[in-house]
């Protein structure tokens, strides 16, 4: 399960109801993240190439840093030592982070400066991805179906539950229960998801991955959701689309799944590891799979295939970005660079 630390549980995630958001908690202050020396040398979870190719990466102890030419790195001041997951900017300026504590955190100069928006220790849940459309619109994701969103840029947040991310018997169960023991029936609303892993967005379709082969498709960013048959019973932990519209889907134990109806149906692809997948990056030239014990795979035929190696000291790489004839990866030991594929 994901959300132990976003790369914890990856070394190891219509009824509809909306509350006001929660901001910062009054009972636990945020204490802001210690300035590092070596804080690129430490865990980083997530890393995004902006447009104007600053590349900004996050991770432990609120760890955020930012870079404009790819080998020296910045550490951000950051109001919160909460591990974070995940980071998403929607343009060269706006961007958000989110991780433990539900927290979320904003930057309006591209990742130099951050603002708490959301806090919520009491919660003991993380969030693990996030991502707008808009500077307006977000969602941010996490264990234990844990859903936020924001249609204000982020000065509030709103819970959301969606019953249709249930099968028919928990859903029938849900409806049953909410009439026949309420007190119960919240305690459930706050557990019977399952993890919610990734978001990924592509042709105006909005997918989400999580444990136990969760996955949903949403064609109105999340407002309404469609529940896929479960292909493998195992924790999803990214989903992308390729340059060709085939359909990405990667786990535990080096599971790779492959399709080309939109989901309609899943070939099993065989990957000579089988270390957990964390990521995919897809890039014209090919596709790339970042994972646990160093796995580092390349596609150059859509996902047919893929050229396995470990990398890293054989330490876990959690996601990675292109950069100037390179991919600069967000690793277990920090910041990582390897040769970008180059094309035939």
């Amino acid at each position: 399960m994901k959300f132990a630390c976003s790369i914890s549980i990856a070394l190891g995630a219509l009824l509809f109801i909306s509350a006001p958001a929660m901001g910062t908690s009054s009972e636990v202050s945020p204490k802001s993240a210690v300035m590092a020396p070596l804080a690129a040398q430490s865990l980083l979870t997530d890393i995004q190439r902006l447009p104007s190719n600053r590349l900004v990466a996050v991770g432990e102890r609120g760890h955020i840093l930012f870079s404009d030419d790819g080998q020296h790195w910045q550490q951000a001041e950051v109001p919160v030592r909460a591990s974070l997951n995940a980071l998403y900017f929607v343009d060269e300026l706006h961007g958000w982070a989110v991780g433990h504590d539900a927290t979320i955190l904003y930057s309006s100069d591209g990742g130099e400066h951050w603002q708490l928006q959301q806090f919520l220790p009491e919660l003991d849940k993380p969030l693990l991805d996030v991502l707008f459309e808009n500077r307006l619109h977000g969602i941010a994701v996490g264990a234990y179906g844990l859903m936020y969103r924001t249609e204000d840029g982020g000065q509030s947040w709103q819970v959301e539950f969606h019953l249709e991310l249930l099968d028919e018997e928990e859903q029938d169960y849900l409806l049953e229960l909410k009439d026949d023991d309420p007190e119960l029936y919240a305690i459930e609303l706050t557990a019977i998801l399952p993890h919610f892993n990734r978001l990924y967005q592509a042709d105006g379709q909005l997918l989400m991955v999580g444990e136990a082969g969760f996955m949903g498709i949403s064609d109105d960013f999340g407002r309404h959701w469609e529940l896929l048959e479960p292909f493998y019973h195992g924790s999803l932990f990214d989903v992308a689309v390729t340059t060709e519209g085939h359909w990405l889907a990667v786990g535990l134990r080096g599971h790779v799944f492959l399709s080309d109806d939109e989901g309609d149906s899943w070939q099993a692809m065989v990957l000579d590891s089988q270390a957990t997948i964390n990521s995919v990056i897809v890039q014209p030239e090919a596709i790339y799979l970042t994972g646990n014990a160093g796995l580092w795979a390349v596609s150059t035929d859509q996902g047919q295939t893929f050229r396995f190696s470990t990398e890293v000291e054989g330490r876990a790489i959690v996601n990675a970005v292109p950069f100037q004839q390179q991919m600069i990866l967000a690793t277990e030991l920090g910041i990582r660079q390897l040769p970008q594929q180059k094309s035939d």
